[in-house]
């Protein structure tokens, strides 16, 4: 199960291919194949994410609201995301829109996924918030701040290191899968370092690097073909 574990690590922590994981599998003198690698990340990918998010604490009461373009088989679509104070990401969706309806479809996933209701949400000026918003969850406090919402922007990056090194995504069903998975575990090996001593970093990330192994559950490197 190492093997596994560590494939899917490096895929969804770093901006890499799956034939760039299948070479740093070879270097550690693991042979597996990229399609290999790529059937391990579909089939485990989400449930080690799940496992995770199972791990964290209750997300805070201030919610941070963003959406950005991505290109899926060349069409424009929206990525939708959450993300708590803390930076925690709360949850993704892929849509086609940025209409109320979108909106709306994403305040109940959230509210569905996180079974909580926030105190405050954050969101840029897009008008499809406010009436979502309303009809939604019209006793929650509306803060429309474009400056407010750092959090959530700066959530995507990881995101868009990824999807340039995927060359971009192939259907809304797979961008939706890969981002689910990986809005698990990035974040996980993602804590705020800026804040943080090189010491107190290095015991953070051990700390994180444990929980990962009692997740995933691995006993041993093995070779697959």
């Amino acid at each position: 199960m190492e093997a596994i574990s560590h494939c899917v690590w490096l895929y969804f922590r770093f901006p890499l291919s799956f034939r760039e994981v299948e070479e740093l599998m070879l270097e550690r003198g693991v042979v597996v194949s990229y399609e290999t690698v790529r059937r391990w990340c579909l089939k485990f990918g989400q449930d080690y994410a799940n496992a995770l998010r199972r791990r964290r604490p209750r997300p805070g009461d201030k919610w941070h609201l963003d959406e950005v373009f991505v290109k899926i088989n060349g069409e424009q679509k929206y990525l939708w995301r959450a993300v708590d104070a803390d930076g925690n990401v709360l949850d993704i969706l892929v849509q086609s829109r940025r209409d109320t309806a979108a909106a709306r479809r994403f305040f109940r996933k959230l509210m569905e996924g996180t079974g909580s209701v926030p105190r405050v949400v954050v969101t840029d000026k897009l008008r499809s918030y406010g009436a979502a918003h309303r009809e939604v969850m019209p006793s929650v406090e509306h803060r429309s701040h474009k400056g407010l919402n750092n959090r959530a922007e700066n959530s995507h990056q990881p995101t868009r290191q990824h999807e340039r090194a995927m060359k971009g995504f192939r259907s809304v069903g797979g961008a939706q899968r890969f981002l689910a998975a990986f809005s698990g575990i990035s974040p996980h090996f993602r804590p705020r370092r800026h804040l943080m001593t090189a010491p107190d970093h290095r015991l953070e990330m051990i700390i994180r690097f444990a929980i990962w192994d009692q997740i995933t559950g691995h006993t041993g490197l093995t070779t697959a073909a």
